[in-house]
């Protein structure tokens, strides 16, 4: 096993006085894993505590954690347990329990993490896994980034020190350490798409083709530096980011398919709960040239594809529940569904600031109220000199459709008087004669 101490050096995996943590089910691989990574602890100067989680799913799987804890107290090994609902995650998420086991297993990996217990958690992938998820991705008609298989290293957290080690290496250090493991019957359940490429289709190639995992690694190893080259060209600069969505300029789709691929690629991922099928890339590469503005569609895990003006507009977002009215008043007001609008008497003009309406308070009739937008509703944009349909003022300016809604106007009656944070109307001004303003200010909440 000496390749693996060289592996993880090389790929600098493990540094001076981290605490790793094993994920470990009590099956060979991450027994072994876990032995091998505690036995040279002291070379590595890092701690190695185990972690089990109990995903629920066969009645079996809490003697798998005994046997866990148990290897642990007997080679003085820290371990922390955790019991997870796989089946009641997979059923109210609508997921596969492979997805959903995953889920849960990730998420007690993550808390480990930001509580500081552990900096690192080691996954027991090896040189045979890699083969696996390479051809099953490429079987669900994954690209160049899925034909490049698992990283060494993921997001700087996940670290894989047997990637390059094959499974008969891991059998020969379980027998010369004389080391027990437990075995998942499920592991044998090959209605699992996982368990039929390693129970039956990788056995049948490598009858033909003794090299197979090898082979396929080799080409993995290819396509990752295809891929990194290619993914090197991309430019994201004029891509507009929020919590919960994202804005891709339509000129990013007439750049070629590979770069346009990419960019959704990690556009999608940052909303999508596991990796977005090739079919729905080309969805949305199609949609962004042909749909007319205003159309969107729907993928999985709720995201939401908007062609908007210029932009299309990927995200979570959902339609705002926004209703009521609420009178002008000085001060805060808080309007659910959009965020604040603070007014504030004064007698000195500025310059108006960003996210700020200057108003001639003389000016504004008594009872305007802020509320949301009606049928009939007429604004006069400030130096216009004429009235128009809100909502041809709205088409005029750009604003997308599925915002349209949650935008607070304030209104005499059907007169829109100030679109929230957009514009105001011309009989609003600040002119030589105003002797009493108010000055408003909008902090919004993300749309």
């Amino acid at each position: 096993m000496e390749q693996v101490l060289d592996y993880i050096k090389k790929n600098n995996m493990i540094k001076s006085g981290e605490i790793i943590g094993v994920a470990c089910s009590g099956g060979r691989d991450s027994i072994c894993l876990l032995h091998y990574l505690n036995s040279i602890k002291d070379e590595l100067d890092c701690e190695v505590v185990a972690v089990n989680v109990d995903h629920g799913i066969r009645p079996t799987s809490s003697l798998d954690t005994e046997f866990v804890m148990q290897f642990c107290k007997e080679n003085k090994i820290r371990a922390y347990k955790f019991k997870g609902e796989a089946l009641k995650v997979a059923k109210e998420e609508k997921l596969t329990i492979e997805q959903a086991a995953r889920k849960v297993r990730y998420g007690v990996f993550e808390t480990l993490i930001k509580k500081g217990l552990v900096d690192k958690i080691a996954l027991a992938h090896h040189l045979n896994d890699q083969a696996e998820t390479v051809l099953l991705n490429i079987l669900r008609g994954a690209g160049l980034s899925g034909a490049r298989g698992m990283e060494p290293i993921r997001d700087e957290i996940y670290i894989r020190p047997f990637l390059e080690t094959p499974r008969e290496d891991i059998m020969a250090y379980l027998d010369e350490n004389g080391l027990d493991y437990v075995e998942d019957e499920t592991n044998q359940d090959n209605t699992y798409t996982r368990n039929y490429i390693r129970n039956v289709v990788m056995p049948t190639l490598r009858k033909h083709f003794k090299s197979v995992d090898k082979s396929i690694v080799n080409f993995a190893k290819i396509c990752a530096t295809d891929d990194n080259y290619i993914n090197s060209q991309i430019d994201m600069g004029t891509i507009i980011e929020s919590k919960d969505m994202v804005k891709v300029p339509l000129t990013y789709f007439y750049q070629d398919e590979a770069i346009v691929n990419r960019i959704l690629m990690r556009v999608l991922g940052k909303f999508a709960k596991q990796d977005i099928e090739s079919k729905h890339i080309r969805m949305v590469r199609e949609f962004a040239i042909e749909a007319n503005n205003g159309n969107v569609i729907n993928l999985p895990f709720n995201i939401k594809v908007c062609k908007e003006y210029d932009y299309l507009t990927i995200g979570n977002f959902k339609k705002k529940d926004v209703s009521g009215e609420y009178a002008f008043r000085s001060g805060k007001l808080k309007i659910e569904g959009y965020g604040t609008i603070r007014s504030t008497s004064s007698k000195v003009y500025t310059e108006p600031k960003i996210h700020q309406h200057i108003i001639d308070a003389d000016r504004l009739p008594t009872g305007a109220v802020w509320r949301f937008r009606r049928d009939g509703d007429t604004f006069s944009p400030l130096g216009l000199g004429g009235s128009k349909k809100l909502n041809d003022y709205f088409i005029d300016k750009k604003i997308p459709q599925r915002m349209r809604d949650s935008i607070p106007v304030l209104a005499d009656g059907n007169k829109i008087l100030i679109v929230a944070d957009i514009e105001i109307a011309d009989e609003l001004k600040v002119t030589d004669e105003t002797r009493h303003l108010y000055k408003i200010n909008y902090e919004r909440d993300l749309m």
